[in-house]
Order: structure tokens, then sequence, then C-alpha cells
């Protein structure tokens, strides 16, 4: 059953680092059937409860799986897999239009935001005991979450997007619960929910967002939380439409104990309005990261939702890091005081990039998804072959099983490095890679 590899142990953390340990070095594949737990138990000669216990910090973990009388197998993508290692490196010569990062030229110069983030400090340095979100940061943002529909809540900073939603889904969830997640959908947030030994229910999108009847069906077989991402969808570009959300706040006030949790990805990088779903379920979170519009390397986000569940992520963060850097939330005030990003500038410039994209690669036959933000969807027929073909004919893109639980398979291609002249050439090297492919609904 496991070949010539020996699971040891006699406690429980033994026997649970063990299995840990043959997964992680590759002895233990993904899909391996463990032994029953009577049978290990007897094997090391322990008691069954010990094994189960073993086997119930591995599912909590994220490492293993059971499903019945089939007996617990290693997860087919375990918790110690990241997805974003499913990237193909561009060798010399080789254009990388996989990399998912936003065009450093439409980034801000950092020099005069961090230099007057300095001279704050030098008039006043942080000190233990502060408070944890600088008042003007958190009126600034409370500002622009009103102007864009946001319900009232508190606002709290945390370090990026996915630091903000692993604290909302670990302040709620238990192992074990389901969390409803977009498919295709980021990789990260893919990666996350069984890492957090939670069970990830794929629910489809089009360009408008989510599915109605998916989530329905997610929610009513137990979901208890739902992730949706407003706008600039990452693999996909797809933004939640006015009509979608009258629909989603819909079926979400039929499950009004479902937590709910909104990504703003395209927050300052697109032109379309923000139709937030919050306000239907008892507990909710909106986050906006500065990561798209400033810089990745800010690791700067803020985070809305109603009373308990950010006392409860705010208590959760001062037992941690205690606070987000001042000195960052100093400078991230001071570029967005400072007008030091043009967000319709820069939605324009990702736009124009896209739209041409897609629309050669329309008029080629090939059926391609990006209404926002940064990234163009393609769906291919073999997804291993159209990463090679491309590579060869020197555009690296980033697989689709980085981003994929169940939907067709596809590629993902990011615009922020494009110039018009690649327009037509990377189109050309797309159609040839992609060939016949059903169309999948993304429209």
């Amino acid at each position: 059953m496991l070949g010539e590899y020996r699971i040891e142990g006699r406690r429980a953390s033994e026997i649970a680092a063990s299995v840990e340990r043959g997964v992680g070095d590759g002895e233990l594949a993904p899909g391996q059937l463990l032994p029953p737990m009577r049978e290990l138990a007897n094997t090391l000669g322990v008691n069954p409860n010990t094994v189960a216990a073993a086997y119930r910090t591995l599912r909590e973990r994220g490492v293993i799986e059971t499903a019945g009388r089939k007996g617990s197998r290693v997860r087919p993508r375990p918790a110690s897999t990241a997805r974003g290692s499913l990237r193909i490196e561009a060798p010399p010569g080789v254009r990388d239009v996989g990399e998912g990062s936003p065009d450093a030229t439409l980034l801000p110069d950092l020099g005069e935001a961090l230099a007057a983030a300095a001279e704050d400090y030098r008039a006043g340095p942080g000190l233990y005991g502060e408070e944890a979100v600088l008042p003007g940061l958190a009126r600034a943002a409370r500002a622009g979450l009103d102007a864009d529909g946001v319900p009232d809540g508190p606002v709290v900073v945390t370090s990026g997007s996915l630091d903000a939603v692993e604290r909302v889904l670990a302040v709620h969830l238990k192992p074990g619960d389901v969390v409803a997640v977009e498919d295709p959908g980021w990789g990260s947030m893919l990666d996350l929910v069984p890492a957090l030994g939670l069970r990830a229910r794929p629910v489809a999108l089009d360009q408008d967002g989510p599915l109605p009847q998916d989530v329905e069906r997610a929610l009513r077989a137990g979901a208890r939380a739902l992730v949706v991402t407003d706008r600039a969808q990452n693999p996909t570009g797809a933004s939640v439409s006015a009509a979608r959300a009258r629909e989603l706040r819909s079926v979400l006030a039929g499950y009004p104990q479902v937590l709910l949790i909104e990504d703003d990805h395209g927050h300052a990088i697109v032109d379309v309005p923000l139709h937030p779903l919050a306000g239907v379920t008892e507990h909710w979170a909106l986050v906006r990261s500065v990561a798209k519009a400033y810089g990745p390397d800010l690791r700067v986000a803020v985070l809305t939702g109603d009373a308990l569940t950010l006392d409860r992520v705010a208590g959760r963060q001062r037992l941690g890091p205690g606070w987000v850097s001042r000195l960052l939330q100093r400078a991230v005030l001071h570029l967005w005081e400072s007008g030091a990003v043009d967000p319709a500038a820069v939605a324009r410039s990702y736009g124009e990039r896209r739209r041409a994209l897609v629309e050669a690669l329309e008029r080629r036959g090939i059926p391609a998804y990006g209404r926002s933000g940064m990234h163009v969807w393609v769906p291919v027929g073999d997804e291993t072959g159209a990463v090679a073909r491309l590579l060869h004919a020197g555009w690296a893109v980033a697989p689709g099983a980085r981003f994929r639980l169940a939907s067709p398979p596809g590629v993902r291609l990011t615009v922020s490095r494009l110039s018009e002249a690649d327009i037509e050439p990377l189109a050309d090297a797309v159609a040839a890679a992609a060939g016949p492919v059903r169309p999948v609904g993304y429209d």
C-alpha cells in the first residue's frame, strides 16, 4: 500500500509527523492510500485511538482526506505543495506573461512617501500601546469604502489580502468546515483553505461573478463561508455586476449564518464600479490591498466588516504580529493623500492592453475572457501541451492548474508587460498553441 515507506511513531503527534515527512519528501505521493487505522495500529503496536488521533490531525492540517469506507489518502493537492510552484520559468529569450505582477512603470515612486513617513516618525516614533491602525489611514480608508457603498464597520490593517482572508476564516471556522470558492480562482486562496484544515467547494463563475445557482448549491450543501472577488478576479478578470450582486444578495439572504468574505482585488486599477454583497449575512468582511496599484512590497491591506468579526481579527492579531508597521501605514496614507496614483489612468492602461489581446484572440477564433484587471483567461483543450507549445514559441504563460479545482483547462496571460507591438504576435502564438476548445461560459 505504501511501497517502501514506513510510517513510524508511538504517539499521535509522532505518527502524524511521520506521514507529513513522507508527503513533504515525495515518498507518499498525492492520492496515496494510507493503511486502515486498525491495521496501522497493529503494525505500530499502539491503540487504534492513537492512529485515529493522528489521522484527525493530518486531516485538519490538510495533508490527507478521508472518504468513509474508501479510506484515507494523501490529498491530491497537499497543503505543503503550493500552487505557486506550478509556474513556468522563462528561460533567456522567452517573454514572461504568466507571473502576474503589475506594470512597474505604473507604480508610484515611493521615495517621497517613505521620506514623509520617516519625518513623521522622527517627530513621534511609534511605540507599544498605540493604536494598531493610524487614525488618518482609517478615516481615509473608511471614506473610500463609504463612497463605494460598503456597509459601515471598523477598519483593521493586515499584511495583504491573503493575510486578511486567513484571519477572518480562522476566527469563525473550525477544521473540516466547507468554504465555497471561485473556480477557477486565486491559486493562493485554493491553497489557503486546505492549509487551514478547511474543505473547498468549487463555485463556477462567468464574467459577472459567481453563478447564483452554484452558490445556492454550495450553501445548501453546508458551506460555512463564501469567498467572492468583487472586481478584476484572478485569473478570469470577472467583476460582479449590479444585476449579479442583486441575485447573490438574494441567495445569501436565505443563509444569514454564512460568513461572507469579499476581496476587492481590482481596487484602484479598474474602471468598473464596486457592487458589494456585504450586509446580508450576520458576519462579513471586505478587504482592499494596495498591492496592485501601489506595489506588492508595501504589504498593506485594509479590512472592514461586522464589529464582532473585526474585533476577533484585531484581538488575534495583537497576539501575533501586534500590528502592521505604522511606518508603512504612514507611507500608504501619504500616497493616497498626494494622489500618487491616478486610478483612471491605470485602469485605462490595463484596459487597452487587455481588450486588445481579447479582441485579437477572438479574431483568430479563440475564446478569451478578461472584463477587468490585468489578466486574460484562455480556455484550452490540452493545458500541458498549450503551455509547452507557447514556451517553444517564446512565451511563458501561467498554467491553469494553478487556479482550478474542477473547472476545465486554461491558461492565464498577464498583460502588464505587454506593449502594443506584442499583441498580434502573442495572439498568433496562443491561437497556434490552444487547439480546439469547447466554450465554457465566462461571457
